[in-house]
């Protein structure tokens, strides 16, 4: 066989190793029992090959590194189309103007106090993550559906309530963690304590679930009032553990989707499901 250009690269000569049949039927793969010298042996090459890769390349060494690197070329590479690709925080914030002034609008509330502690976190000092995947989702269907980049007032209602929906669970997790900073000041509850601090999350997801409500779409209130259930049983599930580790990992995965993943994806699903779009619930 030819050589390989890299030194550390043996091309062809290695394979993941094959498991060995377990107590079970001639065939089967039985439960992982404590590991030999064999099995330990045979997990070498591939820790040979990654500390050949990070010699190999040093500078990519961290993720982080390689992250900004890879990123900063690809915004300025090429399709093959000639369109160059954009930055999506860009991209979607034109669809965003005035997005924390909206979200301020929708809390009306005459008590000061409680009114000061409900607007603490909108001071257009975060990141909008949720709002700018929820825009550009909302533009891409639009550009298939009706041939038009721009984004429809429910849909941009969308990711007002993705927001609000978000910042009081971020509220509500700081009393629950017992956190005193976040997004480099203090929290509402180290401010206000705890008590008011629960308020003012209610208080943001009541006037999320009025935003909701007016538009009008029975479907789209559906997934986004699951995406409430979900936070919470997300915040429950992190409160407890598995002792299996299949079991845990498991239990992971259902409390980060329940948690995080949920909000975005059930945001999304809305945001193509307006009045308005295809579908059995859009026009």
């Amino acid at each position: 066989m030819a050589s390989c250009r890299w030194p550390w690269r043996r091309c062809g000569s290695w394979r993941p190793a094959a498991r060995s049949p377990g107590p079970g039927s001639p065939g089967r793969v039985g439960p992982p029992g404590p590991p030999s010298t064999a099995d330990a042996s045979a997990q070498m090459p591939y820790f040979n090959l990654v500390k050949s890769l990070t010699s190999a390349f040093p500078n990519r060494y961290s993720m982080s590194r390689f992250h900004h690197s890879t990123s900063a070329s690809c915004c300025h590479s090429r399709t093959q189309s000639g369109e160059q690709y954009s930055d999506p925080f860009k991209l979607g914030w034109r669809d965003l103007t005035g997005l924390y002034e909206d979200i301020r609008k929708e809390l009306l509330i005459s008590t000061t106090e409680l009114k000061e502690m409900s607007e603490y976190y909108f001071d257009g000092k975060g990141k909008a993550f949720r709002p700018i995947i929820v825009v550009l989702m909302a533009r891409a269907c639009n550009i298939h559906h009706n041939n038009s980049r721009d984004v429809q007032a429910s849909q941009r209602s969308i990711a007002l309530i993705a927001e609000m929906i978000h910042t009081a669970s971020l509220v509500h997790d700081d009393v629950i963690d017992d956190a005193s900073s976040r997004r480099g000041k203090h929290t509402v509850n180290k401010i206000w304590g705890e008590k008011k601090a629960v308020l003012a999350g209610d208080l943001i997801l009541s006037a999320a679930s009025i935003a909701l409500a007016r538009i009008g779409n029975t479907t789209v209130i559906s997934i986004l009032t699951q995406v409430i259930e979900d936070l919470v049983r997300g915040e429950f599930l992190q409160l407890g553990s598995k002792e299996n580790e299949t079991e845990r990992f498991a239990h992971y995965l259902e409390k980060t989707f329940k948690k995080t993943a949920s909000l975005i994806a059930n945001s999304c699903k809305a945001v193509c499901l307006c009045p308005g779009m295809p579908g059995p619930s859009g026009a």
